[in-house]
């Protein structure tokens, strides 16, 4: 069997470095080479996405260079997409994310975003100043198993709580398991909002999220 993992390093490594055309370039050239979609994907692009959020957490890049490594990411997936889908290859899961009623930053909960992607998981994301009621509505059609809800502001962290506490009233609150996050919020807050987990940056975001999916 033919070894790929030279070509899998340089796309991990043009993935770091956010090149996104010449990601795509390695990336055709890789399947036209004869790798399978699923090992790009697995050993090459969520391999290095990894390498991203580790650096993220202990400081050693920031948010700018996430972002540029994440559009790395998604265009070497739409190139890839077709080629998983004729394989049979699906994503692990799905997933919800918004930025809570009245909140209207975006940042924070479009890394966490691109860092469960990066895992391997479907995101839905329902944008900012989202309603409560659409929250609800998204999660009774049923198919995802995690809703992440992001406020960056003390005045709006209450709003986490108000989507709890309608998904309950919905009985709908053990269809999902719930992630919270944002500068505001704690561990204790999650805790006294009856919220599943508590992460504080995005690549232990992605990381426990994925631990929902088995």
């Amino acid at each position: 069997m033919a070894d790929f993992s030279e070509q899998f390093s340089e796309i991990s490594e043009l993935l770091q470095r956010g090149k996104a055309k010449d990601i795509v370039v390695s990336v055709q050239k890789t399947l036209d080479g004869g790798a399978p979609p699923g090992e790009i994907l697995e050993k090459a692009l969520m391999a290095g996405m990894d390498i991203v959020g580790g650096k993220f957490k202990r400081n050693e890049v920031f948010v700018p260079e996430v972002l540029i490594a994440a559009r790395a990411m998604n265009k070497a997936t739409e190139t890839l997409k077709p080629y998983l889908a004729k394989e049979g290859i699906n994503p692990v899961g799905k997933a919800i994310i918004c930025t809570v009623k009245g909140d209207l930053h975006d940042i924070g909960k479009n890394l966490v975003k691109m860092m469960i992607e990066g895992k391997g998981i479907e995101v839905e994301d329902l944008g900012v100043d989202c309603d409560t009621q659409k929250v609800v509505d998204k999660v009774k059609e049923g198919d995802a198993k995690v809703l992440c809800l992001s406020a960056l502001l003390t005045t709006t962290m209450t709003a986490q709580k108000d989507v709890i506490d309608a998904l309950t009233s919905a009985g709908v609150r053990d269809k999902v398991k719930i992630m919270v996050g944002g500068a505001p919020v704690t561990q204790s807050f999650a805790d006294e909002i009856g919220a599943d987990a508590y992460t504080v940056d995005a690549a232990s975001a992605a990381e426990v999220c994925r631990t929902f999916y088995g």
